[in-house]
């Protein structure tokens, strides 16, 4: 099974990030990598079963938010290589967003797994993970 995880320390209260990005369809807080969000279906953006095509690609369904915790979970269903459906199973994403104790800071922790092409799907995925964070950090300290 492959796994990727990344994580990020932001400058900002976890409610303000967490509301920032817990809709799935707005990524706007990642406009360096996000070129396009296309919704499909009728589903709101914080209702389990939305589903969204990121930059014309990536087709991804919501499987669970939890507010209490500050956690979405989805799947990419398919992509480019090597994410794939052909060459990719149960691929499964998790954000999560902690609050630092000290101060107003936020832990936020992005991780996946997935069954298939474990090498070259987490050196393809690492490092949009990466730059998400990055992105979401810019965006939402300050």
């Amino acid at each position: 099974m492959g796994k990727t995880y990344q994580s990020i320390v932001i400058d900002a209260p976890a409610d303000k990030v967490w509301s920032s990005i817990k809709d799935f369809h707005d990524l706007s807080w990642a406009p360096n990598v996000i070129e396009k969000v296309e919704v499909v279906g009728g589903q709101k953006g914080d209702q389990v079963g939305a589903k969204r095509v990121l930059n014309d690609a990536f087709h991804e369904t919501l499987h669970a938010v939890n507010n209490l915790e500050r956690s979405i979970q989805y799947t990419i269903d398919d992509g480019p290589p090597p994410v794939s459906k052909s060459v990719v199973q149960n691929y499964v994403g998790v954000v999560q967003v902690h609050s630092v104790t000290e101060g107003e800071a936020s832990f936020v922790a992005w991780s996946s797994s997935w069954e298939g092409n474990d090498g070259p799907t987490c050196d393809f995925c690492h490092p949009i993970y990466v730059a998400l964070l990055t992105d979401m950090k810019k965006s939402l300290e300050g």
